[in-house]
């Protein structure tokens, strides 16, 4: 479906935005096509603010055997904790409320650039064996009739940022569809239903890092973010609200792994490691 009229209004900070989502009248426009799970394009309307949003009624949601604990809705809402906790805002904001059909995820909606501006290319598949300048190799792909071609994601700190949560969440699904381009120049993440599994998981087209070292900037926010996670510290407390208490102990292993070896992961070998299909 296309994406929402763009709603002119005046800009609202992060706390605003919350309240909004949460306390807001949602009001049903339509339903996203190609989901598996049920994805509902909707407006959010309180005290004559209105924005677009994405709303993800758990009633929609279909049963996956490796997840059997917890909602989709609810590691949402979880992934933008942590995103939130790192300072990077990564994920659009998100809260878990009812709504017309229930208890479900709403997200802010972002609209991509204006027409006319300049969109950032994130992934390409370019011939030979090496990625070029600017560039990052993911592996190789196949094309059709017996071709290869190298699969390649841009060299962005923005994208950089995106590799390191989804290495804390355990991401199991990033997609290049779910990398979107923010209007004021950020590349934002969404989709976080399949996460913080206790086992490792991660699968991503964000790859062209794995075993470099982590930058200062992210071991710095890993190193904080840590101790927000210790117990009874307020993050860890609304952690606790969201996920399983095997996914939490997990999420500070994997934070604490982070830290230690100071590099980017690589793939485990025990699980596929490229999301399919990769958009």
């Amino acid at each position: 479906m296309p994406a929402p009229e763009r709603i002119p209004s005046r800009s609202l900070t992060g706390t605003d935005l919350l309240t909004l989502l949460t306390e807001g009248t949602i009001t049903v426009l339509g339903q996203v096509g190609g989901a598996s799970n049920a994805v509902l394009h909707c407006t959010v309307a309180h005290e004559g603010e209105e924005r677009p949003c994405a709303y993800k009624p758990v009633a929609g949601e279909q049963p996956l055997w490796d997840f059997p604990d917890g909602t989709l809705a609810q590691r949402e809402v979880a992934a933008y904790e942590i995103s939130r906790a790192t300072g990077w805002d990564l994920v659009p904001p998100t809260v878990l409320r009812d709504g017309p059909y229930g208890q479900g995820m709403v997200q802010l909606w972002i609209d991509g650039p204006e027409d006319g501006e300049d969109v950032p290319e994130l992934l390409a598949l370019v011939e030979g064996e090496e990625p070029g300048d600017g560039w990052k190799a993911v592996g190789f792909a196949d094309v059709g009739e017996g071709k290869t071609a190298l699969l390649v994601h841009a060299d962005d700190i923005r994208l950089r940022r995106l590799a390191v949560l989804d290495a804390v969440i355990n991401n199991g699904d990033r997609k290049g569809g779910h990398l979107l381009p923010a209007p004021d120049g950020r590349i934002l993440g969404i989709d976080h239903g399949v996460t913080f599994n206790a086992d490792d998981k991660l699968r991503t087209l964000l790859w062209g890092w794995a075993g470099e070292p982590l930058t200062e900037e992210a071991l710095a926010v890993l190193g904080r973010l840590g101790g927000e996670l210790e117990p009874g510290a307020a993050l860890s407390t609304r952690m606790a609200e969201l996920i399983t208490a095997a996914e939490l102990e997990a999420l500070r292993h994997r934070v604490a792994a982070l830290v230690e070896s100071a590099v980017h992961p690589k793939p485990s070998g025990q699980w596929p490691p490229i999301p399919w299909p990769p958009v």
